[in-house]
């Protein structure tokens, strides 16, 4: 048996996938911290204001929630593409499965949501 025919397209574009995942966890990770440092904020121009803060830990704890989703982002992503390079170097195709993008789907869906929230709690 020959070995299989490994394409340079192919291995670029697993690299080029591997990358926006890493952008996209680097993202959530900074947007993470700046939410988190958000609560912060808000706490000093409270005070400044003589207002009553009610939630101001809120945005600590969702910040760091969301920046462990990008960590989980950028496992998922050096996970894929350890996995479709081997794949690719045995001749076989693999493909995304439907529940991790319908559990990234869902993770941005609560993302908005309680960003959202956080909106309205602190208006």
């Amino acid at each position: 048996m020959s070995e299989p025919e490994l394409r340079a397209s192919d291995v670029l574009a697993n690299e080029r996938t591997f990358l926006a995942y890493v952008r996209t966890a680097l993202a959530m990770i900074g947007f993470g911290f700046v939410i988190a440092r958000f609560g912060l904020f808000v706490e000093e121009i409270a005070a400044v204001a003589h207002l009553r803060v009610t939630t101001p830990h809120l945005s600590t704890a969702f910040g760091i929630i969301m920046a462990a989703f990008g960590i989980g982002a950028a496992s998922i992503g050096a996970w894929r593409y350890v996995t479709t390079d081997r794949a690719l170097r045995q001749g076989e195709i693999r493909t995304l499965s439907s529940g991790i993008a319908y559990l990234f789907t869902v993770g941005i869906i609560a993302i908005g949501l309680l960003v959202g929230l956080l909106l309205v709690a602190y208006r």
